[in-house]
């Protein structure tokens, strides 16, 4: 039996298992999903550097941009662990969008030590009306490959992304 998805035909293999057949299709379903939404791809480079950023500890902030000749999120910046969320907020340029990612350090209220990972879409309204349509389109790409998320911050200038914001969300 093959399964057929709108111009997906994916045939069956006599060497596969069901359930490797079942992998062989989620796995080509989730591909033809992706590239049905925005066409981006997210390179390996950024899905290593966002485990060692929340495994190893070794990054306090990532900056992703989209380069649009090759279609591709790569990594723009890379924080490391001591520097801050001031260091990050300079890093974004005024005129032109990124993503980004912050491991965010704190204590709560019954002095528990915590780690939270903040996405934050940087869309400054002095950017390009094309560079907001492609990373507001590409955002939830990028989302689902980062895994482990905890937050996300939506802003368009530095007053909506303030370190306040930040705390008042990690409570």
């Amino acid at each position: 039996m093959a399964f057929q998805w709108p111009n997906l035909y994916i045939r069956p293999s006599a060497t596969l298992s069901n359930s490797d057949h079942f992998n062989q299709i989620t796995t080509t379903m989730a591909m033809a999903f992706k590239m049905a939404t925005t066409g981006m791809w997210v390179t390996e480079e950024c899905k290593s550097s966002f485990m060692e950023m929340k495994w190893k500890k070794v990054h306090r902030y990532i900056v992703f941009k989209i380069d649009e000749g090759s279609r591709l999120v790569t990594v723009d910046k890379v924080g490391g662990p001591g520097e801050g969320y001031d260091d990050l907020t300079a890093s974004l340029p005024n005129d032109d969008c990124r993503y980004a990612v912050f491991d965010f350090d704190f204590v709560t209220v019954d002095n528990c030590r915590k780690s939270k990972i903040f996405f934050i879409a940087w869309s400054p309204t002095a950017s390009r009306i094309r560079a907001k349509i492609l990373y507001a389109t590409s955002k939830d790409g990028l989302r689902r490959v980062l895994d482990g998320i905890s937050y996300e911050v939506q802003a368009t200038d530095p007053d909506e992304m303030g370190i306040d914001v930040i705390k008042d969300r990690a409570k």
